[in-house]
């Protein structure tokens, strides 16, 4: 089946003002105009499955192509929608204008979102269960826990350099450790987008400056930058928790045998750790098939339900 990467007309489900991000051009046919990209009509021999992710969070990004890879091969028509925010997301999810969001933090770092959204989304399970929202700084940087950044302003220029504005990692730093550590007055949380923070990060470290990030775990970033992670003495980001395949609500009755395939995903940390590598550093952009088949090959075990030939 033809994957088909596409803008689509959410209008009706985002009025409130959010909008998407353009992500290319669309090879296939149109959705209906009602703007649903779920279902059977106009769609593949068992229907059409839209992935929302953001790009930027690269553990939604390596889900959404093994996914894509996965249901192609069952038969499904997939469809790769790029969005800007989590709350896109949700709101997409929660009026079946998106399908599937392939890497959601539902436990802790989006609980706002689940309880605004969830009676309209089902959990298709988690994928992964040891996931951690961080701080951190190069490991030259003499400071060991978060609590060191109390009254050591001086060093960051006063400033917490964070992702988007709408992550839960952002509303965690805002409401729950600059309050906790007493932050509050001396930094300033600078906020626009993960690869602005990695930018900030790279340019600091190659001239041996101080800076602290908003981090999480797992992300690629966390090797390929010399950095260590604060510790978190007061436990203000939360405790670690699971990775999910989030469903508008009725995905497994309309797509049972994807719902069965994406229930019987789950990864360690070494088949994890792997995946986002390949598809983020090894391949990248552009060659994420090939990443996939990468993966495949090397982990033909992975999960239980893996798919290797098309139906």
């Amino acid at each position: 089946m033809a994957r088909r990467t596409h803008t689509s007309a959410l209008a009706l489900a985002l009025a409130a003002g959010l909008t998407l991000a353009a992500c290319g051009s669309d090879s296939g046919g149109d959705t209906d105009a009602g703007g649903d990209a779920g279902g059977s009509e106009g769609g593949g021999a068992s229907g059409t499955i839209t992935l929302g992710f953001i790009p930027s969070w690269t553990d939604g990004l390596s889900t959404a192509y093994l996914l894509e890879d996965q249901l192609t091969k069952l038969g499904y028509e997939v469809e790769m929608e790029e969005l800007t925010e989590a709350a896109l997301l949700y709101t997409g999810l929660a009026n079946g204008d998106v399908d599937m969001y392939p890497s959601a933090w539902p436990e802790v770092t989006h609980a706002d979102y689940m309880e605004e959204y969830g009676e309209d989304i089902e959990d298709l399970g988690a994928y992964y269960d040891n996931a951690k929202l961080t701080f951190a700084v190069p490991t030259y940087t003499e400071i060991e826990s978060i609590a060191d950044l109390t009254g050591n302003a001086d060093m960051f220029g006063g400033q917490i350099i964070g992702i988007e504005p709408g992550a839960g990692l952002t509303a965690a730093t805002q409401d729950s450790v600059m309050p906790t550590y007493e932050l509050d007055g001396d930094y300033e949380l600078v906020t626009s987008s993960t690869s602005a923070m990695l930018t900030e990060l790279e340019g600091a470290i190659a001239d041996q400056e101080d800076i602290v990030v908003t981090l999480w775990q797992p992300f690629w970033a966390n090797s390929a930058f010399d950095v260590k992670t604060l510790e978190d003495p007061e436990g203000a980001l939360g405790e670690a928790e699971a990775l999910h395949f989030l469903g508008t609500a009725g995905f497994s009755e309309e797509f049972p045998e994807a719902a069965e395939l994406i229930a019987g995903i789950q990864l360690d940390d070494e088949q994890y750790g792997a995946l986002e590598d390949m598809v983020v550093n090894e391949y990248g952009e552009g060659q994420e098939a090939e990443a996939i088949d990468a993966f495949l090959e090397e982990y033909p075990d992975a999960f239980d339900t893996i798919v290797t030939e098309e139906s």
